[in-house]
């Protein structure tokens, strides 16, 4: 390997080094006692199902639930966004009934996207951003976007999150020619709608979740999402130390008065401590990703 595709190797190599210093090993929130912690994470296939899944999905088993449930108890998220959830019960499971609400979208399909929000911060629901199954004719469908306003600090976010299209990680758009990318193309158009009418109402907002997307500067995707709105994004400049390093497609977008309230150097990524191969499908291939927010 060598040119831009070699030295961005090293570059994410390096920033994966510094991140690591970060990873949470107790309560994320500790090193900002106060702020409103904020997270996304991509469950892989939190299901139970033995049937009707793809030949390469392993559903959860007691035991990797209790494993996850142990994560998310340190992780202790005000908010988090979540991907590729079946069933609200098995969620409640990671995060119970007596700390949080668990808000599912309503797509027939098994890996939804939930918004689990800590008991006693109010909660609007908005109906699905349904647009975002940009193959809603055919067979295969994409996840809706999950859409609710929440009072933080006694302050009003509005709060969107997504799965969006797998498969076009980074490069351009229009001209290419995987179907990946087309789609992800009709997908950002609803994107800039739902930014800018954010935009338009003067209301903070965020846009969390997996982006199955790199969205380093000059990104196709994110520079079309900010002739919507200017944001900040979290992870900009870092990369995840999540299984050995990797570059960040679990992203969270701050915009509005949003944009302002990232407490800096809180970005934070959850490690597992299990190790062995087998255990990225049993658990997740993605880690807790997290960000401390100071509304006002």
């Amino acid at each position: 390997m060598s040119g831009p595709r070699a030295a961005g190797a090293v570059l994410s190599a390096v920033l994966g080094a510094v991140l690591a210093v970060w990873v949470a090993s107790g309560p994320a929130a500790s090193a900002q006692d106060g702020a409103v912690r904020i997270s996304t994470w991509n469950l892989e296939w939190l299901t139970q199902r033995t049937e009707g899944l793809p030949e390469d999905a392993a559903p959860k088993r007691d035991d990797d639930i209790a494993i996850l449930a142990g994560y998310a108890a340190r992780l202790k998220p005000t908010v988090a966004a979540l991907e590729e959830v079946d069933d609200p019960a098995l969620v409640a499971r990671l995060f119970p009934a007596d700390r949080y609400q668990v808000l599912m979208t309503h797509d027939d399909v098994v890996q939804k996207v939930a918004l689990v929000v800590r008991n006693g911060v109010a909660v609007v629901r908005h109906p699905d951003l349904t647009a975002l199954d940009v193959y809603a004719s055919s067979t295969h469908h994409l996840r809706s976007g999950l859409d609710a306003t929440l009072t933080l600090d006694g302050i009003p976010v509005r709060i969107l999150a997504v799965h969006l299209k797998s498969g076009c990680f980074e490069g351009g758009l229009q001209a290419s020619p995987t179907g990946a990318c087309k789609a992800l193309t009709r997908q950002l158009p609803v994107l800039q709608a739902w930014i800018a009418a954010r935009r338009a109402e003067g209301v903070a907002f965020l846009v969390l979740g997996d982006f199955n997307r790199r969205l380093k500067p000059h990104d196709a995707l994110l520079d079309g999402l900010e002739k919507a709105a200017p944001m900040a994004v979290a992870t900009a400049g870092r990369a995840s130390p999540c299984w050995g390093g990797e570059d960040f497609i679990d992203q969270i977008l701050a915009g509005g008065p949003a944009a302002g309230w990232i407490v800096p150097d809180s970005l934070r990524v959850m490690v597992y401590r299990e190790t062995a191969p087998e255990m990225k499908e049993r658990l997740s291939d993605h880690c807790p990703v997290s960000v401390a927010l100071r509304p006002g």
